[in-house]
């Protein structure tokens, strides 16, 4: 059988080298481009302007790396803030709290309105944003300190209204409100009222609404009217007495004498009582106000008092069915419904905006007063969010605990359920803190909540770095493990809590009381003298080879790319100066090899790269098949009684044609044509005669 022919491999193509580059051709080009672009270059430019084979990002690489000429340790957009005066991200202008009131001052007098956070670019500031101010004002960047906010500064230094952390209010001070408004105005207020005129920023609407819902430490349940109904008597319609049974049944008489059929709640006005209407007496009835006990209705008053009964056309409803339709829905949907969730699937005509009515006003059979929420939650103890229960601090606290217990961790927002109680989320607990909701203070948050009572580190509001502090830090990181620390040495033993990630990304971004755009190997090199590795001085040929007599006068042979430091040099090793040379970095055009410039400058040979011949390589083979009974593959390692030598490295020889070989073979190849061939014959006329 013909061998298998083995696909000769490539050669390896050393990449072409670049043509040098000088910062006076950069700033040319990126002048080209703002003048046609009207914006300076970033690394995602692509490629520059009428210049083949050069991309900004290659530019950015070479500024960084110290490539293609360049010193190295600068970046484009460094290039274009030093020589242009771009506006380099890393390195803003820093921000004082008295220039941002003195913008904040100049947009309310443009605008008639104090700015917010979204409202865009700052017209005093070119380049400046609120939004960019916000960040900075949260996380202390561009030398703020951190944990304030654009609507803290305007309330601290304006006295403007900040909605997120508004005061609590006193059941006294709104009652006190209401007398004033009623002694101007000679009626009590409404939630329609607008401002109050006593408190300002305060509306009639947001009392009532926190009265609802339990905000600003208010009691939840409640409502202005009704406070104004508890406290000072009034109803809401002052000048309509009571209804009573009687009353409204003669009412109904008079209507059906003078109409010849029973009102309905659509009738408009009670033709004899001025100010009534009958939607307002179905109101009454339903839900029990005005003196009526309610859970009644009107065409229910009139079945069970004048024997009428409107005609149904749909059908009853019962709880039983209800509760079916709903643990129907939630096996097909996975979660219960709502007065949103459409059509009843297998009930025709039925929707569960049509169910939550009937509980809600007590029609096609049902009590009323109830709703599908409220129903769900009775029946199978679903979450009812219009109706949720106080929360208090040392309630959350001690769910925060055994939620520690459990887990071995304080609680966050995104921590899901609490598992001791049923129905909490610790997202809900999390922004009835921050809103004042369900009867607590407001302007809080679970962070702030277990840092204050549990002493849990609160990365919303983390203490302040200082240069010196770091420093100080980098000492002991030192004196304890014998070396400087970088981004990756992981937790500062000197701070429980913190890590040196983080303090390289305060020093590179700003925050946390830093500027930013600076690095931990920058503030090092600078203050402790520690050496760059990416900031490395230039290199020539002249001083690589000057280093390579005084090896060889120490050691009596020429380097090789692994013999280790170099010594009279600040920290330089043989492998980094070949690496240099090979990829042009430095200051090195590239494209050459340590081997390369002592054969060039020196004549040195390369000792290793000896003459080959497939004798000599089959002789070896044999030795290794007498040693170990089989021939070697590529893989065989070291070739014993050869020093230096591989089987990888003959077989690499074979296929390129290096080393005296014609090249176009492989070690598999060579085997097969002067070693396994005969064997194989043999073997093959041995299983031909046994199988006669």
């Amino acid at each position: 059988m013909p061998n298998k022919t083995t696909r000769r491999r490539p050669k390896r193509l050393r990449a072409k080298s670049k043509p040098l580059l000088t910062i006076q051709q950069i700033l040319q080009w990126a002048d080209s481009q703002f003048e046609r672009t009207g914006r300076w270059p970033n690394r995602k430019s692509g490629r520059v302007h009428g210049v083949a084979d050069t991309t900004w990002y290659g530019i950015e690489r070479a500024l960084v790396g110290g490539h293609r000429g360049l010193p190295g340790g600068s970046s484009l957009s460094m290039l274009l803030l030093e020589h242009r005066g771009a506006r380099h991200r890393l390195r803003l202008p820093r921000h004082t709290i008295q220039r941002i009131l003195d913008w904040a001052d100049a947009h309310h007098a443009r605008t008639g309105t104090w700015p917010k956070c979204h409202s865009g670019p700052i017209a005093e500031a070119p380049w400046e944003t609120w939004s960019g101010v916000q960040v900075a004002l949260m996380k202390g960047g561009r030398g703020l300190p951190a944990g304030l906010s654009l609507p803290k500064l305007l309330y601290e230094h304006r006295g403007v209204r900040n909605v997120l952390a508004l005061p609590r209010l006193q059941l006294s001070d709104v009652l006190g409100w209401a007398d004033a408004h009623r002694k101007r105005t000679g009626a009590f207020p409404t939630s329609t009222s607008g401002p109050v005129a006593e408190a300002l920023g305060e509306t009639w609407l947001g009392i009532d609404k926190s009265l609802r819902v339990g905000r600003r430490g208010l009691p939840a349940g409640s409502s202005l009217a009704q406070l104004l109904f508890e406290k000072r008597g009034k109803r809401n319609c002052q000048a309509l007495g009571p209804y009573t049974i009687e009353r409204i049944l003669e009412w109904v008489d008079a209507h059906h004498k003078r109409t010849g059929r029973y009102p309905r709640t659509k009738s408009g006005a009670v033709a004899d009582a001025p100010g009534e209407t009958w939607m307002a007496i179905q109101t009454a009835l339903h839900t029990g106000v005005r003196g009526l006990p309610g859970g009644s209705s009107l065409p229910k008053l009139l079945k069970e008092h004048r024997g009428f009964a409107r005609q149904i056309t749909r059908p009853q409803l019962t709880i039983r069915q209800i509760v079916a339709w709903a643990d129907i829905f939630f096996a097909r949907k996975g979660r219960w419904p709502t007065q949103h969730s459409g059509a009843i699937a297998g009930a025709a005509g039925e929707t569960w905006r049509g169910v939550n009515q009937a509980l809600y006003r007590g029609r096609r059979g049902l009590t009323g007063g109830s709703s599908l929420s409220r129903l769900l939650a009775e029946r199978r103890a679903v979450r009812n969010a219009t109706n949720l229960r106080p929360l208090t601090v040392r309630q959350i606290l001690e769910w925060a605990d055994a939620h520690q217990r459990r887990t071995g961790k304080f609680p966050k927002h995104n921590s899901g359920p609490v598992a001791t109680a049923q129905g909490e989320m610790w997202s809900a607990v999390d922004k009835a803190l921050l809103g004042g909701h369900r009867g607590l203070p407001g302007g809080s948050s679970l962070p702030k909540l277990l840092a204050e009572h549990r002493g849990v580190r609160n990365h919303g509001a983390l203490p302040r770095y200082t240069v010196n502090q770091i420093l100080a830090w980098a000492d002991a990181h030192h004196a304890r493990h014998g070396r400087w620390p970088s981004q990756h040495s992981g937790a500062v033993d000197a701070a429980p809590g913190e890590t040196w990630a983080r303090v390289q990304q305060a020093l590179y971004k700003g925050g946390r009381g830093l500027r930013g755009g600076s690095t931990l190997v920058a503030l090092l090199a600078q203050r402790r003298g520690v050496r760059r590795t990416t900031a490395r001085p230039l290199l020539s040929e002249a001083q690589i080879l000057e280093w390579a007599d005084a090896f060889r006068a120490r050691t009596g042979a020429y380097p090789l790319a692994k013999s280790g430091p170099i010594e009279d040099s600040a920290g330089e090793t043989w492998s980094a100066v070949e690496h240099a040379l090979t990829r042009g970095n430095r200051g090195l055009p590239g494209g050459s090899s340590l081997v390369k410039l002592l054969r060039q400058h020196r004549r040195v040979r390369r000792t290793r790269s000896k003459v080959l011949n497939e004798a000599q390589i089959l002789q070896w083979a044999d030795a290794y098949r007498a040693l170990t009974g089989a021939y070697p593959s590529a893989r065989s390692g070291p070739i014993a009684g050869a020093t230096g030598e591989t089987w990888s490295a003959v077989d690499h020889a074979l296929a390129s044609g290096t080393r005296g070989l014609p090249g176009g073979s492989t070690l598999a190849k060579l085997l097969g044509q002067h070693r396994r061939k005969p064997a194989a014959m043999a073997k093959s006329a041995e299983r031909k005669r046994s199988g006669r």
